[in-house]
């Protein structure tokens, strides 16, 4: 029996920043699912995410899933090298953004990403984080600032350890996950989880079964309190 998938996706700016400097994709016919969280506080964060978005979207799906991921992978290495070329033409210190990336394989689902956006499963009724934020300190500031040290770390605030477009070198981290029916993955910016617990995100994959109606009760409970960043998620469900 083969799984077959629904989605959602939905980006907004939010209460109080000025303008979105998130970017999702959505693409069912290649099982590719992403949302890229611009750098808030720094120059151009729309542009680099919405440059991954735009080339990662561009991609075929031919070969294995590894070529896939291959490809993919490829592709971030490329656009880090760009992002770092144009911040220093721009004389900036950094034009960045974090990934989370959700692959489809009729055997797994493989899940990367780069930095604190955050891809979560629910199944079997319970929710579990499958990403492990790349910052280091706290984050209840609604800027994450990237650094490498506790020195650089603003009070309240979180550090990026990595991003695109961050350092010379980047590495994506990949986590493999089951693919059973009636599965849910939420991916999404931290739009999300600073305006709302992980038990609350459990409440709601609970009471939303369908992708579209979870992304509903998701940004208009966000909505309801702060607003505080922008908000992004993709909701991908598993079917027979």
């Amino acid at each position: 029996m083969t799984t077959r998938y629904l989605s959602a996706g939905r980006t907004v700016t939010g209460k109080v920043r000025s303008h979105n400097e998130d970017a999702i994709l959505v693409r069912d016919d290649a099982g590719l699912w992403v949302v890229a969280d611009g750098l808030g506080g720094h120059s151009a964060g729309d542009y680099a995410s919405t440059m991954i978005t735009e080339r990662l979207g561009a991609l075929p799906r031919t070969g294995s899933v590894f070529d896939f991921i291959e490809s993919i992978e490829d592709t971030l290495v490329q656009i880090n090298a760009e992002l770092l070329q144009t911040a220093a033409a721009r004389g900036v210190d950094l034009i960045g953004s974090t990934v989370v990336i959700l692959v489809y394989d009729p055997d797994f689902i493989l899940c990367g990403w780069v930095g604190d956006s955050r891809a979560y499963s629910f199944e079997g009724g319970r929710l579990q984080q499958i990403t492990r934020d790349h910052v280091h300190g706290g984050e209840e500031d609604d800027v994450t600032h990237f650094g490498t040290t506790p020195t650089q770390q603003q009070p309240g605030s979180g550090v990026l350890t990595r991003a695109i477009g961050a350092e010379d070198q980047l590495f994506v981290d990949w986590v493999v996950a089951g693919n059973h029916p009636d599965t849910a993955f939420v991916l999404c910016s931290d739009g999300i989880n600073k305006e709302m617990s992980d038990v609350e995100l459990d409440d709601q994959c609970r009471r939303r079964q369908q992708p579209q109606d979870l992304i509903d009760s998701l940004f208009e409970l966000a909505l309801s309190r702060a607003g505080r960043d922008n908000i992004s998620a993709v909701v991908v469900r598993l079917q027979e």
